[in-house]
Parts: structure tokens; C-alpha cells; sequence
């Protein structure tokens, strides 16, 4: 049995689950108002989970506004389950996991009993909740579930509650109007743009004449003339339902068409401990990586990252007021949280600044590293500086203190000069004691690095589990091997980069630029994971734009493609959105994915969270890309 096109339902065969038609289904999810053709204006179809959304819905009609969410997460969220078993479902991101610590540390103050499980996909996420369905009534997701019809896929029993925390948006309508089993965690003050009800749901009206209404004595000209009443007015309510049907697949369209994200689900979380007076420095610190997870891998504007890291300022200096009498007498189990202006260097403190220069997505492609001019400018900048080679090349933590010293400044005045006016970022550090001090950034790096490790052989879920253990104070050593880990990740991804950009890798396909890992690549395995494949996409568009002459290309999205299993014959595909400085951050790909693969039978798996993540089968590669093309350009 091969894929087959047809997202969310899976259908199982052997040890592994595969997205097919034939998928047994409980129940209908396309309705027969839902029959109708797509949009005239040539967009992408609405996939099969956004056009199974009911014509006739059991809720009163009413306009979205924040009653459709949790409004007190305390009331309505934290005292229901407090008292109750529950069942956590956890994506692997770094901000979920967060999300997950901080969850966690609440549950341990009052007692509650919980089990985690960590889910990749939703091929996992539906077998979790199978396995536990009958053993629980409240479940909570952490950034997973809100884009979908959770009712749809899942088929919970109707006393069934989902909590879902996720910073994936748009969140689907479905879950937005139904505040009966589906409780939605989102900052109040989150632009959602939800269509208003009455524009998505009405109630199937009765056309049928009512023969028994007419009056057996009526004069045949009288009959007539209400007949003819009659029809006319049904044509006119036919015509009304198609006008309202083609209004509202336009809509759902404009909701739907763009993949992005909202406020990290960890900050949701700290909010929450901040309403319930429980609110620790710990909690903090996660909520602060949560959010610095979205702002490394780019979730995020510019803009969105600076107003969420003001709010986490104030609660930084409520929560670290110390005199310096306090500061000098911490200990080894303090932690302290401090905001500063850091550099834009990945994991320098606990690298050299050579190899961190060399290994940043910024520095990378403001200076062109993999080319023999761009190392020669590297030089020139390290020259510009004063810094001796000797210097920058041994570990920072063995640099001379009258370099560190003043390092931040000399580097901002020299970057300036090559173009790198972006050097310096706002952020926050963490000290434990006086020898241990970490970036909000390392602690990002090393957590993706454990939870991709593809070193060692073995569940994903120990990975998991890792991960998280890596972010309590009192697992340094998980966390060191994270930031080990990490700096061979970002070496894999910028010597991949360069030898993409060297070997013209990367094509125009017209409406998107196209670049493919072949099995052999060195680090190819690390690339089937998610988030690594998305980094270096990312950070290859970025090098890419910087390289080429053409203004053309300098503004289109990327796809690329990395061997997935050798031995089922798959291959994982992301999509970036162009790389501009005005970019929202919004992804198109996910629904021209499913588009493409639907206009050609294409094998194709909708396994993550993320839609602009998709596996295929490396077969129909040829014909899905020039769907692609030919549905984009």
C-alpha cells in the first residue's frame, strides 16, 4: 500500500501509519452544502479539513469576540483540572516544552496528577490519545491542535474537555465556536481575525411546501398563484444560500490561506502563574526561552519579539531586585535574570568568537563566509576590531579580560562598518551562582539539539525527555551535552549552506526558488528532522538573497527537500516565505501543498504540526513541484 492524499484521517498498515482515502471514518465530514466547486478566482482549493465544516452548527449564532476563548484561565482552566487526572500533549518545539516546565511546576505545587506524553505529529497525537482516552476527561495541548477540527479527527465522547494552548495559527473555526468541549489558551490581546459566525455557520432551512398549510377548499386560481409565490420565493432562498456559501468559502479562504504564529505558549502559561500569584523566577526563565525559540527560528516579527520581551522586562525587574552586597554572596542554587543588549552570536560564551562568527546565520551571510572574499573580509573585520587571531580562536572564557571587557562595543563599532547594523539584540542571560551564565539563545540551541539528536539510536521520546530535563537548573551536565551538540548543528548547517551556495544548489523554479539534499550529503540525517531541515532552509534563503545579483530571486520563497527514509523511498519538503525586511512571517505553503498534492495524486504525508512541513514520496517529486510551479506562478 502506498500514500494516498488526504490529510489528518490515518489509516494503519504493519508498524507504520499512512495517510489514505479509505481510512474508516465514524462519521461524515463533508456535508452536502460543502459540495461545492472552489473558488472561481483560480486559489487554492480548501483542503478536506477546512471544507468539513458543518452548515448546520448546535450553538446560537453570535459574532467571534474573546467569550469564544478562555477568559480567565484561572476559573475557567486551572480550577477545572486541579482537582482531576489529566493528560498532557506536548509537540516537540522548545516553547512547548517550556510551556510544558511551567504547567508542570504548577501541577507540583497543588498536587495534581498528570501524564505527559510528547507528541511529534499528528499520527502521534491520535494514537495518544486513543491509548488514553478512556482513562481521562481533561486533556491539554501544547502547541498542537488549534488548527485543526479536534472534534473531527479525535471523535472524543461528548464529556470529553480539550484544553489547547497553541501558538499555531489560524486557529481552526471549529474550535473557536465550540466553547462546550474545546477551551482555547490565548492571549487576549492576539490580533486572531476569526470570521464572525454568522458568516461561517447558519442553520439548514426547510424549502419544503407544507402541503398540510393549504386549505383543501381553495379555488384553483387561488392555488396557483400561491404556488407560484411559492417558487419564487425558494428560488430566491436558493439563491441566497449560494451567495452565502460562495461569501463564505471566500472568507475561509482569506482566514485559512496563511500559516502563522501567535504568543508563545509559554508565555500563556507564565500568565497564568503570574494571575495565581505562583509565579517563580524558574517559570519566568522558561517563558523567556519559550519566546526566544520563536525569535531564533523566526516565528515571529521583529516587532512582535520586542513588545513580548518588554512585558517579560517588567516581570524580570519585579522578580531580580538584589543590591550588589546580594549579587556577590550567590550561591551555586541561585539564579538570577538579567536583561541585557547581547550579541548576535550564536552560543559565543560557550564557543570561540571565531567559530561563532563563522557559524551564525548574520555573520555567515553579511560576510559572505563561504566564499575566499567573504573569509578575507572576515579579517578585515577581526583587524578592524584589534582583536588578535590567537585571541578570537581560543575559547571566550580563556580570552583576556581587558578584550571581554569592552568586546560587545568593539564589535558593534566595527559591524557597522561591514554592513552589520544589526548586530546587537535585545535578550536576556540567566546566572547560576558566578561560573554559570547562559543566553536565553544557548539554552534554545541546545534544547533542539538534544531533542534532534541523531547520534545515538533510540525513541524519540527519551530525546524528549532530555530536552526537558535540560532546562531545570539542576541538570547542567544535559545541558552542557545540549550546547555541545548544538555547535556541531550549526557547523553541519553552514557547511551545508556553503556547499549549496558554491554547487548552485539552489535554482529558480519561477514562482520559488528550489534546493534539494541528496542521500550521501554529508549530515543529510540531521536534515530529516523538522526543525534542523528548517533552520537550515531559513539560514540558506537568508545566505542566498545576500549572494545573488538578481533582484528577482532575491524576493522568492524557498522550497527544499531532504532524503527522509531510504528505505520507504520518502523525502521531507519545507517552505519558507520570502526573506524581506517588511516579511509577517506568514507562510503560504502549507495550503499549496496540500493543493499540489491533491491536483496529482501525490503520495504525500501531513504528519506535522507545522502544514508547511510535508513528506513525500521522492517518485511523485517530479510532477508535485511542477504542480507547484504551475499553481504559484
Amino acid at each position: 500500500m502506498g500514500w494516498a492524499v488526504c490529510p489528518i484521517r490515518f489509516a494503519k498498515e504493519g508498524d507504520r501509519f499512512f495517510i489514505g482515502q479509505s481510512a474508516v471514518r465514524r462519521r461524515p465530514i463533508i456535508s452536502g452544502a460543502d459540495l461545492a466547486p472552489s473558488l472561481s478566482r483560480g486559489g487554492p482549493r480548501q483542503p478536506p479539513f477546512l471544507r468539513c465544516l458543518p452548515a448546520a452548527f448546535p450553538s446560537p449564532r453570535r459574532s467571534c469576540s474573546a467569550a469564544m476563548f478562555v477568559s480567565d484561565c484561572r476559573r475557567e482552566f486551572y480550577d477545572v483540572i486541579v482537582s482531576q487526572r489529566v493528560l498532557l500533549l506536548v509537540a516537540s518545539d522548545v516553547d512547548a516544552l517550556c510551556a510544558c516546565k511551567i504547567l508542570q511546576a504548577l501541577f507540583q505545587c497543588d498536587h495534581v496528577p498528570y501524564t505527559l506524553v510528547p507528541v511529534s505529529g499528528w499520527q502521534e497525537l491520535e494514537t495518544a490519545f486513543l491509548e488514553h482516552k478512556d482513562q481521562f476527561k481533561y486533556f491539554v495541548f501544547i502547541n498542537c491542535g488549534a488548527n485543526v477540527d479536534l472534534l473531527e479527527i479525535l471523535q472524543p465522547e461528548e464529556d470529553t474537555v480539550f484544553f489547547v494552548c497553541d501558538s499555531h495559527r489560524p486557529i481552526n473555526v471549529v474550535n473557536v465556536y465550540n466553547d462546550t468541549q474545546i477551551k482555547l489558551l490565548v492571549k487576549q490581546d492576539d490580533d486572531l481575525d476569526v470570521p464572525a459566525y454568522d458568516d461561517i455557520f447558519r442553520d439548514d432551512e426547510d424549502e419544503e411546501e407544507d402541503s398540510e398549510n393549504e386549505s383543501d377548499g381553495s379555488e384553483p386560481s387561488e392555488k396557483r398563484r400561491r404556488f407560484e409565490e411559492d417558487v419564487i420565493e425558494r428560488t430566491m432562498k436558493r439563491r441566497q444560500r449560494r451567495e452565502w456559501e460562495a461569501r463564505r468559502r471566500e472568507i475561509l479562504f482569506d482566514y485559512e490561506q496563511y500559516e502563522y504564529h501567535g504568543t508563545s505558549s509559554a508565555m500563556v502559561m507564565f500568565d497564568l502563574a503570574w494571575m495565581m500569584s505562583k509565579d517563580l523566577n524558574d517559570m519566568l526563565w522558561w517563558a523567556i526561552v519559550g519566546l526566544t525559540d520563536q525569535w531564533v527560528q523566526d516565528k515571529i516579527t521583529q516587532m512582535k519579539y520586542v513588545t513580548d520581551i518588554g512585558i517579560l522586562q517588567r516581570h524580570v525587574s519585579r522578580h531580580n531586585h538584589r543590591n550588589e552586597d546580594e549579587e556577590n554572596s550567590l550561591s551555586i542554587d541561585c539564579m538570577r535574570i538579567a536583561f541585557e543588549y547581547d550579541l548576535r552570536l550564536a552560543l559565543y560564551q560557550h564557543w570561540s568568537l571565531y567559530e561563532s562568527l563563522c557559524n551564525t546565520s548574520y555573520t555567515s551571510a553579511s560576510l559572505k563566509l563561504w566564499s575566499v572574499q567573504g573569509q578575507k573580509r572576515l579579517q578585515e573585520f577581526l583587524a578592524d576590531m584589534g582583536l588578535p587571531l590567537k585571541q578570537v580562536k581560543q575559547k571566550f572564557n580563556s580570552m583576556d579580560m581587558s578584550l571581554k571587557e569592552n568586546l560587545r562595543e568593539m564589535i558593534e563599532e566595527s559591524a557597522s562598518k561591514f554592513g552589520m547594523k544589526d548586530l546587537r539584540v535585545q535578550t536576556f542571560s540567566i546566572h547560576f551562582g558566578f561560573k554559570n551564565k547562559f543566553s536565553a539563545s544557548d539554552i534554545v540551541y541546545a534544547a533542539v539539539s538534544l531533542m534532534e539528536n541523531v547520534e545515538k539510536e533510540g525513541p524519540e521520546a527519551a530525546n524528549f525527555i532530555k530536552a526537558l530535563d535540560s532546562l531545570s537548573r539542576g541538570n547542567l551536565d544535559k545541558l552542557h551535552q545540549g550546547l555541545n551538540l548544538a555547535k556541531k548543528q550549526l557547523r553541519a548547517i553552514h557547511q551545508t549552506i556553503a556547499s549549496c551556495i558554491c554547487t548552485n544548489l539552489v535554482i529558480s523554479q519561477g514562482p520559488f526558488l528550489y534546493c534539494s539534499l541528496m542521500e550521501g550529503t554529508p549530515d543529510v540525517k540531521l536534515f530529516s528532522k523538522p526543525v534542523s531541515l528548517c533552520l537550515l532552509s531559513k539560514y540558506l534563503l537568508k545566505s542566498f538573497v545576500c549572494s545573488t545579483k538578481n533582484k528577482r530571486c532575491k524576493l522568492l520563497p524557498l522550497i527544499m527537500a531532504a532524503p527522509m527514509d531510504v528505505e520507504q523511498g520518502t523525502v521531507i519538503m519545507v517552505g519558507i516565505p520570502p526573506e524581506t525586511e517588511s516579511s509577517d512571517k506568514k507562510n503560504f505553503f502549507g495550503r499549496a501543498f496540500e493543493k499540489a498534492a491533491d491536483s496529482t495524486n501525490s503520495r504525500t504525508l501531513h504528519n506535522h504540526f507545522d502544514m508547511s512541513i510535508i513528506e513525500l514520496k521522492t517518485e511523485d517529486r517530479s510532477k508535485f513541484l511542477d504542480a507547484l510551479i504551475s499553481l504559484l506562478s
